[in-house]
């Protein structure tokens, strides 16, 4: 049985393993940042000095399996309206909060709630600590908090954290033993790269031999992306953790109407493309995308799945 560890955070990741929890003769663990520090996920973290754990819910109702999975991914996703009291909290933070004070720890949460739902996989913080993720713009500038750093129109040029964090013991562990690394879809500076950056993790990936695949954002963002190609998606990964991080990087290549991309031209948003320029890495390309019903792009958990497949098929 395949052990495959997947870094990242947000919902790119969480489509990515809901996906994923099918594949078959495969153990799937999945590192997900705590760096969040906007809406109710941040206001938790201010008020109890606790690690962020709205990606953490995303990622639990992501890879939820057992006969009431749709009723409590409903539950945990739901948001109380106003913006007083409760208003504006998710009730799946609020569960979680409640569950961390039951078994006392955040990782006792997370286990509680994935035995609960029936959770096809193992979900790991990639730190217990409280961070606070950091920018430096490429005029000098420094932004404080995973939720202003796409709000600048400005380059980043890397992220940090101030303070020293400390590797979740069990995360360094799975990535020591993964027969396969995957860097998850989702924002490269406020998702991906996070969990890259903390001592000791980088240095597990880098020392695991086994074949590290980056699937590639099919669009670029508004305040972290604009203007890059997929060679500066990896780049970026090299830059905040070792050289030639990937050795197989997938790009979707679906092809989107002309209408919808207009729209996302107006926010700012393009898709990624490929400059063709020498590379150290594998390049496939293939169809990831499906529109959501209010036509927002979003990955297809299938076609992720798919490709995840294939990948483990030719490893043998």
């Amino acid at each position: 049985m395949k052990k495959i560890v997947v870094l990242g955070g947000g919902t790119g990741l969480s489509s990515m393993l809901a996906g994923m929890k099918k594949i078959q003769d495969a153990q799937v663990t999945a590192i997900v940042t705590v760096a969040d520090d906007g809406g109710s996920t941040g206001r938790i973290r201010n008020a109890y000095n606790v690690p962020a754990m709205g990606d953490i819910r995303h990622v639990l109702t992501a890879m939820a399996q057992n006969d009431n999975a749709g009723i409590l991914q409903q539950l945990m996703n739901y948001r109380f309206e106003g913006q007083e009291d409760v208003g504006g909290h998710s009730l799946g933070n609020l569960i979680f909060l409640a569950m961390m004070d039951i078994t006392g720890s955040f990782m006792g949460a997370i286990e509680s709630l994935s035995r609960v739902m029936g959770v096809n996989g193992t979900i790991l913080p990639c730190t217990l600590d409280v961070a606070t993720l950091y920018a430096l713009m490429a005029d000098g500038t420094l932004v404080r908090g995973e939720k202003n750093i796409p709000t600048r129109d400005n380059a980043i040029e890397h992220v940090y954290y101030q303070q020293d964090v400390q590797p979740y013991d069990k995360a360094l562990e799975a990535l020591r033993e993964a027969d396969l690394i995957i860097y998850g879809i989702g924002s490269l500076y406020t998702s991906v790269i996070p969990n890259l950056i903390i001592p000791g993790i980088p240095e597990a990936i880098y020392e695991n031999p086994c074949p590290k695949i980056y699937f590639c954002n099919a669009m670029t963002q508004p305040g972290e992306t604009e203007g890059y190609t997929m060679e500066d998606h990896v780049r970026a990964l090299e830059k905040h953790s070792f050289k030639n991080p990937a050795d197989l990087v997938v790009l979707n290549d679906t092809e989107v109407s002309s209408h919808v991309l207009e729209r996302y031209a107006r926010m700012g948003s393009f898709p990624v493309h490929s400059d063709e320029t020498a590379q150290s890495y594998e390049v496939w390309k293939r169809p990831l995308i499906t529109l959501a019903d209010n036509e927002r792009i979003r990955h297809d958990p299938e076609a992720v799945r798919q490709v995840v497949q294939e990948i483990l098929e030719e490893l043998g």
